[in-house]
């Protein structure tokens, strides 16, 4: 599974990528506007600190501003994703555009017949949301099971990229769910190097080299 940071500040993203574990980022129009920086200029930012796909969100909400906005968005960098919402609009624009080589990560998913109608459309990437499904008492996993094995059956090539991912054990579980991307907050892949016994283990490690070569 392939991990993206959720986020659109360049410190968290210098971080990520400084480690080597970070294949993409996904940002949204929430999360460019705490940056306080035009969407265009902060996505050419961030295509130059991580190498992979970059989804950028369109914030029309009819067809036609959304082909407009969308092309744009394509042109800033060959590895531009567009995000679209999963709404009528949405999916219309999916569906021209991905002819034209666009590639789209429709978003806003809750259900595996939205999930079809991404996949009929071309989308590229769909994102089902498994914490806001969480939060109203459903199985957000369930979700993410559900779309993989249906896409599976039918061998659409659309990825699913687990999303509203809130902590080490949502990632593990959208690994084990089949998921083809997960993405979540740099805090999130942060909390994912710890363990007790680890920071036990180096501990006692240091702890007996020093008593080994400690001149006495």
């Amino acid at each position: 599974m392939e991990i993206f940071l959720d986020t659109a500040n360049l410190d968290e993203l210098r971080k990520g990528a400084d480690w080597g574990i970070v294949d993409g980022v996904t940002t949204n129009p929430s999360l460019i506007a705490k940056e306080g920086i035009p969407i265009a200029e902060q996505i050419k930012r961030i295509c130059e600190i991580v190498d992979g796909d970059i989804s950028a969100e369109v914030v029309a909400t009819d067809h036609e501003a959304m082909v407009a906005e969308a092309r744009t968005l394509a042109k800033i960098h060959k590895n531009i994703v567009v995000k679209v919402p999963l709404t009528r609009d949405g999916i219309k624009t999916t569906a021209k555009l991905s002819k034209e080589g666009i590639r789209f990560n429709v978003t806003l998913c809750f259900s595996t017949s939205q999930a079809l109608l991404a996949a009929k459309a071309g989308a590229y990437i769909i994102s089902p949301f498994v914490g806001r499904l969480d939060d109203l008492s459903q199985e957000g996993m369930e979700l993410i099971r559900n779309i993989v094995s249906i896409y599976k059956i039918h061998s659409y090539p659309t990825k699913v990229l687990a999303a509203s991912l809130r902590s080490p054990l949502h990632v593990s579980q959208s690994a084990l769910a089949g998921a083809h991307i997960g993405t979540l907050p740099f805090k999130v892949l942060d909390m994912m190097f710890n363990h007790p016994l680890t920071d036990k283990g180096v501990e006692q490690f240091l702890k007996d080299h020093a008593k080994a070569f400690t001149p006495k």
